[in-house]
Parts: structure tokens; sequence; C-alpha cells
């Protein structure tokens, strides 16, 4: 079924029976030529592009719960590719102009509402960091512009200006980044991906790989063996889990990312802002919620909950950035379980066991690289060669010293 207004229409007009299930609920078959181990937006996006793109249709996604349950339903719905170093900045643009097309691509409403990210400054050394990346991002042909204080002032009025412990020098603007709703990502994908003959199978949980002389023959699961020639692991803050039924230790630890949501308000803000002074980030919802997240929780964790220390380090920036947080109440809060690299930038490479390959490691850039990311890993399944802008994503750059250190942070996760 193609999704039109005018579909909406005459479904609404007779009572709403011709809906047909967005994607079917097939059991799983004795072999695929390539299963697809997590079916979140990474996982979903690599089986859609893998049909539609390569044209490989004897593939399966294997979801141990449900499709939407994971971290593609969990984030702050950011989007945005203001990255600085040439690791990155390619790879993420990638990604915004897919995004910028999503919606007509695979027939579904995603919400991709491109209302701008504006990363604040507070002092007259951010700000020369916010130019230099500002030209890096002009440099591999992205919109960026630099913002002084009054510039800011225009587009977010009630930012703390006047009494600020951080003043606010002026902020970094890419108009193209925005948000786009999590779920309907998912959904998105799945449909778009069983409508091209790959089967979705949830509820289905990977219990191990069975591996013959160096070469990956299929997996074991919860409901039977599943043969496949080709294997791909994209199974965000599971990884190091999945990964180690294979005998592989990843350079990955997991750690709990918290996001919250507000109850719902008038229009109030114009677009995504981040904090500089202190890690914030803040944007509303189509509902009328200020959705916002901050720090990971400093502990390793397979948990989808945090703790309260970090709600309340998030609660004190946003009241520092904008003390007017403080009038609206606290709706909800939740957890996704991130996949954090040494370097903070991820993985997509082929393991030492031939047939398998892997797709993690995203720390917080997982879901703003969803797009990319599927078509990228798509691509490295089908050609056994890395897509032009995801070549530096090898495990081997630990080896060599090729790190992509985004933020100078070091290599300790948990300071990312």
């Amino acid at each position: 079924m193609r999704y039109s207004g005018f579909k909406v229409i005459k479904e609404a007009l007779t009572g709403h029976k011709g809906w047909q299930p967005a994607w079917r609920d097939p059991a799983p078959q004795p072999h695929y030529d390539i299963i697809v181990i997590g079916g979140g937006g990474h996982g979903l996006a690599t089986a859609y592009y893998l049909a539609r793109q390569f044209g490989q249709h004897r593939v399966a996604v294997l979801e141990k719960g449900w499709i939407g349950g994971g971290n593609v339903g969990r984030n702050t719905t950011i989007i945005r590719s203001n990255y600085l170093l040439d690791g990155n900045e390619p790879f993420y643009e990638f990604s915004m102009k897919l995004w910028e097309n999503l919606e007509q691509d695979f027939n579904f409403n995603a919400m991709v509402s491109q209302r701008g990210v504006l990363n604040l400054c507070h002092t007259d050394a951010q700000r020369d960091a916010m130019r230099r990346r500002g030209n890096a991002m002009r440099l591999n042909g992205v919109d960026a512009e630099l913002l002084d204080t009054e510039g800011v002032r225009r587009m977010a009025p009630f930012l703390n200006f006047e009494s600020a412990r951080f003043p606010i020098k002026g902020g970094l603007l890419q108009r193209r980044g925005g948000t786009v709703r999590h779920d309907a990502v998912a959904w998105g994908y799945a449909r778009g991906a069983d409508a091209r003959g790959v089967d979705i199978i949830q509820n289905c949980e990977v219990t191990g790989f069975r591996i013959e002389n160096g070469r990956v023959k299929g997996v074991e699961t919860t409901r039977g063996f599943i043969g496949a020639g080709k294997v791909g692991v994209a199974v965000a803050g599971s990884s190091s889990k999945v990964m180690g039924m294979a005998g592989m230790r990843l350079p990955i630890e997991s750690h709990v990312l918290q996001a919250f949501v507000s109850e719902g308000l008038k229009p109030v803000l114009p677009g995504v802002i981040t904090y500089g002074a202190g890690h914030f980030y803040v944007s509303q919802s189509d509902k009328g919620g200020l959705v916002f997240g901050g720090d990971i929780d400093g502990y390793n964790s397979y948990a989808q909950r945090g703790n309260l220390p970090v709600v309340e380090d998030v609660c004190e920036g946003g009241m520092s950035l904008m003390p007017m947080i403080g009038r609206a109440r606290l709706l909800r809060m939740w957890g996704g379980i991130m996949d954090m690299s040494m370097d903070g930038s991820p993985i997509i490479d082929k393991t030492h066991v031939e047939g398998l390959y892997f797709n993690g490691g995203w720390c917080y850039g997982g879901f703003k690289a969803t797009p990319a990311s599927g078509w990228a890993f798509a691509h490295l399944l089908a050609t056994d060669t890395p897509h032009s802008t995801a070549k530096a994503y090898r495990f081997d750059r630990f080896l060599k010293g090729l790190m992509i250190d985004e933020k100078g942070m070091g290599a300790q996760p948990n300071l990312h």
C-alpha cells in the first residue's frame, strides 16, 4: 500500500477499514544470503538499502524485542552534520542529504523538520573553535553561520543573557539541522525493507554464532538455527555482548544516556539549542514538550534507565542556560544504551571471521547517522569494500594511531 494525502482522506471517510499492516510477521527461513542482527534504525536501514540499492532480497533482520524498542525510539531526535574532522564530516553530511529526501524515498512521514541547530559559545577560545569548525564545514560544502551575541539574542531572546555565569558570546548555526520523529524512522525503514522482500523477524534473540574453519555459517537464535552467507551486527549498546559470542573483545563500553521530556508547552524554541558551558541540548517536539539531554551516566550498564545525579546535572544545565525551564514540569525520562568507542567515533568494518561484519561504536551520534550508516553498512555487506564516506571507520585505526577524536577528550568513553 502506498501512502498519500488522498489515501488518508479516503480512509477517514470509510471508517479506516482499508489500512494494511505496515510489514509482515514472517517465520524465519532456514537460510538467507545476509542476516542483519539488530532491528533498530541502523539494522533496518541496512536491510532497506541492501534491497533497494544492491538488489539483495534474501535478507533477514533479527530483533530480540520489537521494532522501535531500542535506541532508535529512545533518543532526542536531533539530526545535524556540523562536524569538524575529515573522517566524520563527509559521512554525516551524506547522512543529512539522505534525511532531506527520506520521506519521499520510503513513502512514510518521518516528520523531518529542519529548524536549525545552534551551538552556543561562551568564551573567546570557544568562539575561535566554533569559527574553525564552521570553516571546516564550509570546506566540505556544508552550511554554517557564525552568530554574534545579538544574532543569538534575535533568535532566542529567552536565553540567559543578563545575569549568566557563562555569558553567551555567539554561536555556530547550521540551518539544515533539526529533528526527526525517531520511531517513525524505524517504522518507515521496516515498511520499506519489507516491501522489497526483507524478512523482519521480531522476538528472535541471537544466542550464538556457528563458525566453521574461520567462516560464519549462521546464527543460533531463540527460534532455532538460521543459516546465512553473511552476517552483519548492528546492535548498539549490546555490541560487546553479541560480538563476545564470536570470541571478539571490542574497543567499546556500554553506558546509559538519559533523555527527558517536559509537559506540553506553546511553541517557544525556534530549533535545537546546545549549551557550550555544560552538556545540555534541547528542542521542542511536535506535541509541545521540551526534549533534552546531557551527559551519559559514568558507570557501565546495559539497563535502559539512569540514575538521579545525572538528572540533577542535566536540569542544572538547563536552568543555567534558560531559567524559564524551571517553571515546566518534567513529564518523563528514559535511557538508551550507548556503545561508546575509545575515540568517540564509530566502526563499520569486516571482522577477522570471514562473512561477519560489524557496525557500532556510535556514542552520541547514532540517530543522526541512521541513513548513512545503513547505506555504508549495506555497501560493505554487498561489495566487501567500504563506502567512500566510511573508509576511516576501521577497527585497526586504534592500532595504527589514526583515531578520529572529534571532541579531543581522549580515549576514555565516560569522558566523551
